[in-house]
């Protein structure tokens, strides 16, 4: 065979070759994509608390009390077990919760204590607990002096 011939022939099957490739390359079928499992996420919702961002939680596990809420509750005769009735039973007043708090969504979530007082307790729902804010009677005006009470702030009604 002839010397001048061996580039061409090199280029020829270059080409067939790369001509292979691209076949194998567009008739093979796309490579799926991993299956992504959860299971490093825990089964029980209960117990991710940071998941909480789809409405009110209603679970008592993550509650804190603020120190105006335990004057208040001391005050109107409010105990914890009511407060988190009220959490599990009660019905959210929209107009007066904060939902869009920079902090943390503020429920304003009212009902009936079990020695039927009518109540408003004011929950600020962060990822890592809800803190009860306030504790207000909507029928009897109780003379209390909390921290943080001040006639320009009245929460009656």
């Amino acid at each position: 065979m002839n010397k001048k011939w061996v580039p061409y022939l090199l280029i020829a099957l270059l080409a067939v070759a790369l001509f292979v490739i691209k076949q194998y390359k567009s008739s093979k079928e796309p490579v799926p994509k991993p299956k992504v499992t959860d299971n490093d996420r825990p089964k029980d919702p209960a117990s991710n608390p940071t998941d909480r961002d789809k409405g009110f939680d209603r679970r008592t596990s993550y509650l804190k009390y603020s120190n105006h809420a335990k004057c208040r509750m001391q005050c109107r005769k409010i105990t914890q077990a009511e407060v988190e009735e009220i959490m599990r039973e009660g019905k959210i007043n929209y107009n007066k919760s904060d939902l869009d708090n920079a902090r943390c969504p503020r429920y304003a979530v009212e009902g009936v204590t079990s020695d039927d007082q009518r109540v408003r307790i004011v929950y600020a729902q962060c990822n890592e607990s809800t803190t009860v804010v306030t504790v207000i009677d909507l029928e009897t005006d109780f003379k209390c002096d909390c921290p943080g009470d001040d006639d320009k702030y009245k929460n009656r009604n």
